[in-house]
């Protein structure tokens, strides 16, 4: 394990997972898949969306993820649906097909309340 600590984030490296922990005990971690897939694992966070929108753009960008479960998320407020919002956009631009699987409840009636949900769940 590296362990690194920039702009008040400490970042953990795994192999093919990082971990990211922000201020008030928020954790959050990205891992690569095979099979062009990724997961999200803990709270998205303000504390914990910065660190994970560098890692995920850079794996999406390269084709490296199409689809990303959120089965794992524990929490979030509304910086956790932007980074979602914003993994989508950097796909698009990146001509990169990019879905999301097992969305939770909490994310799913906050894109609902945001009007923004057709983004997340395309019909």
């Amino acid at each position: 394990m590296i362990e690194k600590r920039s702009h008040g984030i400490t970042q953990r490296l795994f192999v093919g997972r990082n971990r990211y922990s922000g201020a008030g005990r928020q954790v959050a971690s990205f891992e690569v898949l095979e099979g062009a897939r990724a997961r999200v694992v803990g709270s998205l966070h303000f504390t914990t969306v910065s660190a994970l929108l560098a890692e995920g753009v850079q794996v999406i960008e390269s084709g490296q993820v199409a689809v990303i479960d959120l089965a794992g998320v524990t929490t979030s407020d509304s910086s956790g649906l932007a980074l979602l919002i914003e993994w989508l956009s950097v796909a698009k631009d990146a001509g990169k097909e990019l879905r999301y699987e097992n969305i939770p409840t909490q994310l799913h009636q906050l894109a609902r309340l945001s009007e923004v949900e057709e983004l997340l769940v395309p019909g």
